[in-house]
């Protein structure tokens, strides 16, 4: 029995398939993985962006139904005066306002 040397070994006509399934394999995942337009890199930054966007309409949600509050309450005339007084100090006619900062 001849014993081949260790490359013809590796080559062999078994061999030979299972390499070429081995590097079509590990070019096909490298692809699919970083080179495609579907890859997992994009997924990874959409999902990325995906939990971003979710958590600004969370927080845009809670600004829309504090909004919401301060209407109901605007639509009494005497919270509409006291909110106009505090936050953008309105005054009544003959009436002298004194701003006292600390």
């Amino acid at each position: 029995m001849t014993k081949l040397p260790p490359l013809q070994a590796l080559f062999s006509k078994k061999n030979a398939y299972v390499i070429a399934y081995v590097i079509i394999g590990g070019l096909f995942l490298i692809w699919m993985l970083f080179l495609d337009s579907h890859s997992w890199l994009i997924h990874r930054e959409l999902n990325q962006e995906i939990e971003e966007l979710n958590g600004r309409k969370s927080s845009l949600q809670q600004a829309i139904q504090e909004d919401k509050t301060t209407i109901e309450q605007l639509e009494n005339p005497d919270s509409l005066e006291k909110f106009a007084r505090e936050n953008y100090g309105h005054k009544r006619e003959e009436e002298t306002i004194f701003i006292v900062e600390d």
